[in-house]
């Protein structure tokens, strides 16, 4: 029998198929399908630290009056009529969650300063979160300010969470720093029980009729898997925190890559919402039907088989490799002139 039992912020999985922060946890019966279709836990749906303020200050006006008028426009951000539920809101569906299913419950907060969230991280604890990630939404506009003390502000975030609750604490980041392994190592110093790579950051669009700025959201797609492919393969065994795979995540072929590279977890959204919650099944007896074809006994067996620790060539993963690609897309367009040539020559 094989086992695809795997580990993730100390707690046991059945397998590595965690639905990440979607609508598709909005609802309780949203949660209890995903756990019949196979997700073996779920991210719930991220609470904003917009939220939490207009809860703490009762002042709407902060994220409303003038919005337009800078560049870093809070307008980009989900308005206070999108948000789904209220902070009060989503510690009860925590405890709802927590009731209806057996899987694990993963609260998420999505911010960019210390703020309120080491309380309101408390409280998730107490509602029940088996764990939290911490979904740093930050994109550095301002040329006064340093990349050290960007990277200084997702630490003070990490280390305020951290000293707020007990749970595991993950930290979902983006892919822009400067020296993402020296963050990683960072983190993981700080306490970090586990690592989400990527954040994907939203662009704004512009609305050609209307000509105002509006929020544009692009599912990804399976060419998306490369970054976090590339970053966990050369993360694994250099950190001790978990390492979780998101972006990019379509089919069991993906799962399986990201698990020989050495992801813990493969999480899932954009698949699920193009495909329907059933797509997981798919995927998971795709994973299967490969393991069993290669002689694999376990999910372990598999994992970091191909990282850069026991890749046979290292620099796969790094700039020697470059060099090759660039040669062989270089291949590929005079290939495709010759075959132009001989098409319009004959």
């Amino acid at each position: 029998m094989i086992d695809l039992s795997t580990k993730y912020l100390g707690l046991q999985l059945r397998t590595p198929l965690v639905a990440s922060a979607s609508p598709l946890s909005h609802e309780i019966d949203g949660i209890c399908r995903l756990e019949d279709a196979g997700a073996s836990a779920v991210v719930l749906y991220s609470l904003f630290e917009e939220q939490l303020r207009l809860e703490a200050l009762e002042l709407n006006d902060r994220l409303t009056v003038g919005t337009e008028s800078f560049a870093e426009a809070v307008s980009f951000f989900p308005q206070p009529s999108e948000f789904h539920m209220g902070p009060e809101s989503y510690l009860n569906h925590i405890g709802r969650a927590k009731k209806a299913v057996s899987i694990p419950i993963i609260a998420s907060l999505n911010g960019a300063t210390v703020g309120g969230w080491t309380e309101y991280a408390r409280e998730i604890e107490q509602a029940g979160a088996d764990a939290v990630e911490c979904n740093i939404y930050f994109l550095a506009t301002d040329p006064d300010v340093s990349s050290g003390e960007i990277e200084q502000r997702y630490i003070d975030i990490l280390t305020a969470v951290k000293s707020a609750v007990t749970i595991p604490v993950a930290v979902k980041i983006s892919p822009f720093f400067s020296n993402t392994a020296n963050m990683a190592k960072r983190f993981d110093e700080t306490g970090a029980n586990g690592l989400v790579l990527f954040n994907r950051f939203y662009q704004p669009d512009i609305n050609l009729d209307d000509l105002e700025i509006e929020p544009n959201v692009l599912l990804s797609t399976p060419q998306d898997l490369r970054l976090p492919l590339t970053w966990i393969g050369i993360l694994y065994g250099r950190v001790r925190a978990s390492l979780a795979a998101t972006s990019g995540v379509h089919g069991s072929q993906d799962v399986i890559k990201l698990l020989m590279v050495g992801a813990d977890v493969t999480m899932l959204c954009s698949s699920l919402l193009k495909n329907g919650i059933g797509h997981l099944r798919h995927i998971e007896r795709g994973l299967l039907d490969w393991m069993e074809e290669h002689e694999y006994e376990s999910v372990q067996q598999m994992k970091g088989s191909m990282s850069q620790l026991r890749c046979p060539d290292p620099s796969a993963f790094e700039r020697a490799q470059y060099m090759r690609a660039v040669k062989s897309a270089q291949h590929v367009v005079v290939s495709g002139r010759e075959a132009w040539r001989v098409l319009t020559e004959s």
